[in-house]
């Protein structure tokens, strides 16, 4: 009988682990592909004015738009593509560091850093009595037609209600090794949002269904391949605006002395 029991036994235990192993796993989720390599031609380079700390650049019916910081600097303006020079401008309050800027709807939005508020201006740079507050630090912003599309700084990019800034949707954003901090100035282009990331002269191409960065330019030492001196402030690239009549990109940076017309490939 003790013989029977073990042997009996053993069955149960190899029937138990046969069932086991026929059990279906979780499925497998594959990494994210690597992200491509995006080259870039330089088609024209304008001037750009080197006491402008650029948060926010885009074009909005063939005319270039410009959003500045620094506190006791920051600025929004209408610029000249050639020249650099200002259209037309108005300073924010001192206490206000300005950050990145986009138009919907024939509102411009402007945030700003720290001081939680976004403010709104009609296209002939009225402010509209409409401030809204933001409770994340405000880095870039885009449009995808519908909602707006803000940074903070990190990894995440949130879609918010223009009518209230209620945040719709929370997207993280990774590449195949992980999140991706530092995402800054913000352009939305035919389906796709770029985006400049922080203390680098990369522009990262990301798709807004996944999160997922699916290519990237290295815009290091543009400036030196052009014959282009830095002026004594320059800091890193930040800004990004989509013309869509000539289906290139014009990109600067912090006191950039220069604007620069790309094509990227």
């Amino acid at each position: 009988m003790k013989k029977t029991g073990i042997y009996f036994l053993l069955l149960l235990l190899a029937a138990c682990e046969g069932n086991t192993s026929s059990t279906p796993s979780d499925p497998i989720v594959p990494p994210p592909a690597q992200v491509q390599n995006m080259s870039y031609t330089v088609l024209n380079v304008f001037p750009h004015d080197t006491t402008s700390y650029t948060q926010g650049l885009l074009f909005h019916k063939n005319e270039l738009y410009e959003g500045t910081g620094m506190y006791k600097e920051s600025k929004l303006k209408k610029v000249d593509v050639k020249t650099g020079k200002a259209l037309q401008q108005i300073a924010m309050a001192p206490e206000y560091f300005g950050e990145g800027i986009t138009i919907l709807n024939n509102k411009i939005y402007q945030l700003t850093w720290q001081e939680h508020k976004v403010f709104v201006y009609d296209l002939q740079f009225k402010r509209l009595p409409e401030v809204y507050d933001w409770p994340y630090e405000g880095w870039g912003i885009t449009t995808d037609g519908t909602n707006l599309i803000i940074s903070t700084g990190g990894s995440n990019l949130y879609f918010v209600n223009p009518s209230n800034f209620s945040i719709v949707r929370t997207l993280g954003v990774s590449d195949n090794n992980g999140y991706v901090e530092n995402l800054n100035e913000l352009e939305w282009v035919d389906g796709f949002i770029y985006a400049n990331k922080y203390l680098t002269d990369q522009i990262l191409k990301i798709d807004p269904a996944k999160g997922l960065v699916v290519a990237r330019a290295d815009l290091s030492g543009i400036m030196g391949k052009n014959n282009v001196v830095p002026a004594g402030k320059s800091e890193v690239l930040n800004g990004i605006a989509y013309h869509p009549d000539k289906k290139t990109f014009f990109v600067t940076g912090k006191y950039w002395p220069a604007l620069f017309e790309v094509r990227f490939q």
